[in-house]
């Protein structure tokens, strides 16, 4: 949306600002461009699809369950999780557009509540992980896999997953907002991809180097991978460490901490554009 035809979505008349109202108006903007222009998103979801695919079918008969059990049970809590992180990128690209666009400097210039567009980013990116959240475990359901926890703890593992796209969605506004170009975008979809495997959602941290098996045991991936196994009933690695012991517990902290580190600096970094 140019900022221009942005004016005529956003109530310019003066006086003080409505926060949730104005929040809410650039969540239907967001929601409203998803509209125009899919392309992204339904390439996100197939891309997303197409890794279970291709974990379930092609290399799923060379992997051991630990413990036994189903391959496919296995890889689903990691599919999850990995998909959360995988929509870093799709923030960042939002943020990062709308600077280039002019966008944000003409929501700054107008009588809209100050943080009601980083509200917004976060409140529609959750929504767009909640709807692809939604069509894994649809996907995971038609290759096998099966939550045997109960409604309770499966809508407790959801949470979860749900509470570390939060977290991430944070740091995808802060990527955002303090990089520039294509090549900035390239960098952070580069990173996602060792931030993902460096964790418990494919191989043991007990298989690596020592000092690399904790880094990946303290990935905070990790601890929600783990603790959504446990929450859905399916198997998992284990461990002795004291991260693996305590995955439930660490899958609410590290998400909140991520929370108190990059909401502020989002916040403070947006305030100072064009400062």
């Amino acid at each position: 949306m140019s900022a221009t035809a942005l004016s005529s979505t956003v109530d310019l008349t003066p006086g003080r600002p409505a926060p949730l109202a104005d929040s809410g108006t650039l969540v239907w903007r967001g929601l409203a461009r998803w509209r125009r222009d899919p392309g992204p998103l339904v390439a996100s979801l197939g891309f997303n699809i197409l890794i279970v695919l291709m974990f379930a079918y092609l290399f799923g008969g060379a992997m051991e369950v630990p413990g036994g059990g189903s391959y496919r049970e296995f890889l689903m809590p990691g599919m999850f999780v990995m998909t959360m992180v995988f929509g870093i990128s799709l923030t960042t690209i939002a943020v990062a557009e709308d600077l280039e666009r002019g966008v944000t400097d003409r929501l700054r210039s107008m009588p809209v509540a100050p943080l009601a567009p980083l509200v917004a980013r976060a409140v529609t990116d959750l929504l767009f992980a909640l709807f692809t959240l939604a069509v894994l475990l649809v996907t995971g359901l038609a290759v096998g896999w099966r939550a045997h926890g109960g409604p309770g703890a499966t809508l407790g593992a959801v949470g979860l997953i749900l509470l570390l796209r939060f977290a991430l969605v944070w740091v995808g506004i802060f990527l955002g907002l303090v990089t520039r170009g294509q090549t900035a975008v390239v960098a952070v979809q580069t990173l996602e991809f060792p931030l993902g495997f460096l964790s418990n959602a494919f191989v043991a941290p007990a298989t690596m180097p020592a000092w690399l098996g904790a880094v990946a045991a303290w990935n905070p991936l990790s601890a929600t991978v783990g603790a959504t196994r446990e929450l859905f009933g399916n198997p998992g690695w284990g461990g002795d460490s004291w991260a693996a012991q305590h995955y439930l517990w660490l899958a609410v902290v590290w998400p909140i901490a991520l929370v108190v580190v990059f909401l502020p600096l989002s916040v403070a970094r947006y305030r100072r554009l064009n400062g």
